[in-house]
């Protein structure tokens, strides 16, 4: 069985290693040939196409881009459409906004017989301008009845999906994001290195948060937060990993207020260094004001660390009040501060809450769990339309037996 992965780039985020490891995963069943396409995308983030061209049948579109781009836009569309026609594969599985309406328009126009499209979260949401939310909502609606199932990461977002009026209940499925656990669950980390890296005093309270410096992943309202949590734990250090265009903003900020010293600016760190920095907080905080379900959430509690988050999407999900973690109103600042100074002045509440959230997010959120469940799907798809592979198979342009036909060695653009 042929599979074709599309997605926009393949920057170090959270749908990026989603699809990765899906395709890493379902490659290695033996009823799956799994190739992938992307774009490229040299953000600052770093990106995984290193090592997808090492672990999967990699195909680079460069044309491929996150922007708004009609000329390049329509290039990526026509080499996509001949990709898939070319590539004869019997599913085609999208992610992101740009792929998602690119690859599943050309998948259907190329006579693809199963189509599935995954929500990594929605690309239409309220902090967009009125015009662009409609027409991202427009472009699901109209690649809703293309595609044959979609899959979404978090309970919270199928639900919005079919609020919204852009999938049917029947044809989505939640899958939660699946990645590699073990690399938290059984870290081999010194938290007490972290801390001399960046002058943190053993015994101080450490308030960690992992993203991008970027609007709307919510550093300004943890700053609206942070004077009255210093105000009542005076040696606190919030350690924020990550880089942006926010990083001098935050900076001055934090100087107007007077808590510069209390906050560390630890910028960009490498994927497999996550687990490190994770082990020398206290405390994650998640304030984003929208993401299907943040990757950092089960990774912090696979770590053994309570959360706190804004209630957003697929946040209640993981973070459970009273048991892994507190949840607070989108913006609460006084809410955001109560939460985390309860959780710093009771360690043995930590600790807990820390159990508690390595019980809850194993195995749901491991790889092999989001592979198997994936492949569960497409196996649904099958059954359940058996006569659209029949006469797919026919078609074959060269006559031979669905069996026989072969990608061959991992495919690749040099981009570079």
């Amino acid at each position: 069985m042929r599979v074709l992965h599309i997605i926009t780039r393949m920057i170090v985020g959270g749908a990026q290693e989603n699809t990765l490891l899906s395709v890493e995963g379902l490659d290695q069943m033996p009823q799956y040939e799994v190739t992938l396409i992307s774009g490229v995308d040299r953000g600052p983030e770093g990106d995984l196409l290193a090592r997808a061209r090492q672990t999967s049948r990699l195909i680079v579109v460069p044309e491929l881009c996150r922007n708004i781009n009609p000329l390049a836009d329509i290039v990526a569309f026509c080499k996509l459409y001949r990709l898939i026609r070319r590539g004869r594969y019997h599913i085609v599985h999208t992610h992101s906004s740009k792929a998602g309406v690119l690859g599943r328009v050309a998948a259907k126009l190329a006579g693809t017989p199963f189509i599935v499209h995954t929500l990594h979260g929605l690309v239409f949401h309220e902090y967009q301008p009125w015009i662009v939310n409609r027409l991202w909502w427009a472009a699901e609606k109209i690649c809703a009845p293309l595609t044959d199932h979609f899959i979404s990461v978090s309970s919270i977002i199928s639900q919005k999906a079919i609020a919204a009026g852009v999938v049917r209940p029947e044809k989505i499925s939640t899958i939660y994001s699946g990645m590699e656990l073990d690399w938290f669950l059984k870290a081999n980390v010194d938290p007490l290195a972290v801390r001399r890296q960046f002058g943190i005093a053993g015994d101080a309270p450490v308030v960690g948060k992992v993203a991008r410096l970027f609007p709307l992943k919510g550093h300004d309202q943890l700053l609206d937060a942070a004077p009255e949590i210093v105000k009542r734990h005076p040696d606190v250090r919030f350690l924020l990993v990550g880089d942006g265009v926010l990083y001098q903003h935050l900076r001055n900020r934090a100087r107007q207020m007077g808590i510069l010293d209390n906050f560390i600016f630890a910028g960009l760190t490498s994927r497999e260094q996550i687990p490190q920095m994770l082990s020398a907080m206290d405390v994650l905080v998640h304030t984003s004001l929208r993401e299907g379900l943040a990757r950092v959430l089960p990774q912090a509690l696979a770590m053994g660390k309570p959360c706190v988050s804004f209630d957003i999407d697929g946040a209640p999900e993981v973070v459970i009040p009273g048991k892994t973690g507190y949840l607070v109103r989108p913006g609460d600042a006084v809410g955001l501060a109560d939460a985390v100074s309860h959780l710093l002045a009771d360690p043995q509440l930590r600790a807990r809450m820390g159990e508690a959230g390595r019980s809850l997010v194993d195995p749901a959120f491991r790889a092999e769990t989001m592979v198997q469940q994936i492949a569960a799907v497409y196996t649904r798809l099958i059954d359940r339309h058996r006569e659209r592979l029949a006469r797919f198979d026919k078609l074959d342009p060269n006559g031979r037996h669905p069996g026989t036909l072969k990608i061959g060695p991992i495919a690749q653009t040099d981009t570079d």
